[in-house]
């Protein structure tokens, strides 16, 4: 049910249309448990993609954990990162091709517009130490 709601929020807010209505069905969620679950997906996920693609759904989970995130952000990215890593889209990428993958950069650089500001050297320190963790060391050339 969350997911539903998370992504309609989503997909209002991007349309500039009133999600009021649907933020008060959350009002109440457990972001904690939340939070912690979507890493549990987030990992896997990004061990198909790579690093350089997991790098802003990380960002974006990190400002998510951080206990300043208003609810309504914690919706939006808590959408934006579902609707990448589920295998449904509204617009499938095996029927629409560039399309169905447009429609999730829409989502990411609608959140991500929403949220920049809070993407801070702590939370990139953090990215890059999951990073390190799930991929290994990455080495800059000097």
């Amino acid at each position: 049910m969350l997911i539903a709601i998370s992504l309609l929020i989503l997909a209002y807010m991007i349309m500039g249309k009133d999600a009021s209505r649907l933020l008060e069905k959350v009002k109440d969620v457990d972001w904690r448990g939340k939070i912690n679950a979507l890493m549990d997906k987030l990992r896997p996920w990004a061990l198909k993609v790579g690093r350089v693609a997991a790098r802003p759904l990380l960002q974006f989970y990190y400002v998510m954990d951080d206990d300043n995130t208003s609810t309504l952000d914690r919706i939006l990215i808590y959408a934006a990162i579902v609707y990448v890593i589920i295998p449904m889209d509204f617009l499938p990428r095996a029927v629409f091709k560039f399309l169905g993958v447009l429609d999730d950069g829409v989502a990411m650089l609608y959140v991500y517009k929403k949220i920049k500001n809070r993407i801070t050297s702590e939370i990139n320190a953090k990215v890059e130490d999951t990073l390190n963790e799930w991929f290994g060391v990455e080495y800059e050339l000097v």
